[in-house]
């Protein structure tokens, strides 16, 4: 006898075995030992350095504009008190530099993004497997902690680099500025007069600790971004996974690889990301603009004296400036970065 409804019943037991797929917990000791070994180590730090790059190529423009916001270059200040202000500045980058202005400082962005996404997302899986190795001890404390001292890891191995590409993004000027030329002035660069025969002793020690300026609140603005970027991505992929969404947010033909954690459609996971994204700039954004004053200052200036100098030249809203370029862009941004390296993952068998 026919079935009177072939293709209700079909529907029903398709949702129901993504529903299962979704809410099954995975084993407790393949994740953590999986996690150990040499190939998932390699595998995932690659995968994080492409999704890393892959995102900061597609946002490059945006970053660019941003930091010319945020340093409060004098050509661009005009631009950066409007909604529509970044539409201006790339119109002006285009015509005084061409369309390669957009892209100032972007081989320095990807020389220093790769191995910032890659520890990045390599820490958070190896921290996250020690801070949370069974799903009892799964907890929004340990999650946020596993974040932050992930991006705080990424950070203290790569943020010479990021300063050189700051360095490189700031210059309006028409020729083109080497690495070596960049290098040479953030060495040289120092305090305010110091007593010659002081000045000589230090200067070795203050040249190298330049390639470090702005650090202290690049790190205080990556615990909370870091910690909230992963966290808050990971409890909406969680809620997506749930019985109630998993029939249409979950991708049966690439779950069925990964049957420990079923793999969002390509939709879900940017939505997922993208907010992500958002909450983590919000809770980051002022010590992201204090970072950037103090990366492109002639004078080694303190978090103090930068921050009264922020105030005193716009006030509150100084320390939020180019913050609409900057949702914009990071949407994209964090989005891209999960999506890739997610998908990389399921490529690499991860």
């Amino acid at each position: 006898m026919t079935r009177p409804y072939p293709l209700q019943d079909d529907v029903r037991k398709y949702k129901s075995a993504i529903t299962e797929s979704a809410v099954e917990p995975p084993t407790k000791s393949e994740p953590a030992s999986k996690k150990r070994s040499l190939d998932y180590i390699v595998k995932s730090g690659l995968a994080g350095g492409l999704a890393g790059c892959a995102a900061k190529s597609l946002v490059a423009p945006l970053d660019r504009v941003k930091i010319l916001f945020q340093t409060s270059t004098p050509e661009f200040a005009r631009y950066s008190g409007s909604w529509g202000g970044f539409v201006s500045a790339i119109t002006a980058i285009r015509e005084k530099e061409g369309f390669r202005g957009l892209f100032k400082g972007h081989s320095a962005t990807l020389f220093q993004k790769f191995p910032y996404a890659a520890i990045n997302f390599l820490a958070y899986e190896q921290i996250r497997a020690i801070i949370i190795p069974t799903p009892d001890k799964k907890t929004p404390l340990r999650q946020l902690l596993s974040g932050s001292l992930a991006g705080s890891a990424s950070i203290l191995f790569t943020y010479p680099l990021d300063l050189i590409r700051v360095r490189l993004a700031i210059e309006t000027r028409s020729h083109r500025v080497s690495w070596k030329d960049v290098c040479l002035q953030i060495y040289h660069e120092h305090d305010a007069p110091l007593h010659p025969q002081r000045f000589k002793a230090l200067l070795p020690h203050m040249g190298l600790t330049n390639f470090y300026r702005g650090f202290g609140p690049t790190i205080l603005g990556m615990i909370p971004y870091a910690g909230m970027s992963f966290f808050t991505h990971e409890v909406i992929g969680d809620w997506l996974r749930s019985p109630a969404f998993a029939p249409y947010t979950v991708s049966e033909s690439r779950s069925s690889k990964h049957p420990g954690r079923p793999q969002l459609v390509t939709v879900a996971e940017l939505f997922a990301g993208g907010l992500a994204g958002v909450i983590a700039q919000t809770a980051s954004y002022p010590l992201e603009v204090l970072r950037r004053r103090m990366q492109v200052g002639g004078h080694r200036l303190g978090m103090a004296q930068t921050c009264r100098k922020m105030w005193s030249e716009k006030g509150f809203r100084g320390f939020y400036v180019g913050m609409t370029i900057g949702y914009i862009k990071v949407v994209p941004l964090v989005a891209t970065s999960f999506l890739v390296y997610e998908r990389l993952k399921w490529a690499m068998g991860i």
